[in-house]
């Protein structure tokens, strides 16, 4: 499901053909609902609790798409609709993409991943990579920050201290 949060930025591989490319298709090819369908069909179809992922999913999909409309600029919009409609969807709220706004939300959300990891053992690094490399990203976090497990062992009644 993560990956359908960070999929509507495929059309950024626009930028492989040029600065002009970028700038036309970038917020357009996989920025609307065909591909937030077809992304979460496809995760869907690959999960062990369909309907589940594919509702969450679509949500991951969408918040991607307000966050690109309230932090990348009032100016450039994302065309919802796209190929059937030429409509853009612009917000008069958003900031620019370089602003103390999305600094703060970047910064809250690295320290948001690092205690995470501190306290499930684990990481973002295991959806991509092999396991062995996410073990070893949570033991250098845990070197570096110390322990906050998650884990908490309940004592059984025969093995608490007797009451005076």
């Amino acid at each position: 499901m993560a990956w359908s949060g960070i999929a509507p930025d495929l059309d950024g591989l626009t930028v492989l053909a040029g600065e002009d490319a970028y700038g036309r298709w970038h917020h357009t090819l996989t920025h609307g609902a065909c591909a937030a369908v077809m992304v979460a069909l496809a995760a869907a179809w690959i999960a062990r609790h369909r309907v589940r992922v594919f509702w969450l999913s679509l949500i991951a999909f969408h918040l991607h798409l307000v966050c690109d409309l309230l932090g990348s600029g009032r100016e450039w919009g994302i065309r919802y609709l796209y190929p059937f409609h030429d409509y853009e969807i612009t917000s008069s709220i958003g900031w620019s993409l370089a602003s103390w706004q999305n600094v703060s939300i970047t910064a809250f959300a690295l320290m948001l991943c690092v205690v995470l990891a501190l306290r499930l053992e684990r990481t973002f690094v295991e959806a991509c990579l092999p396991r062995s490399v996410d073990r070893a990203v949570v033991s250098a976090l845990i070197a570096r920050f110390g322990r906050l497990s998650a884990r908490r062992v309940k004592s059984s009644p025969a093995s608490r201290p007797p009451s005076p």
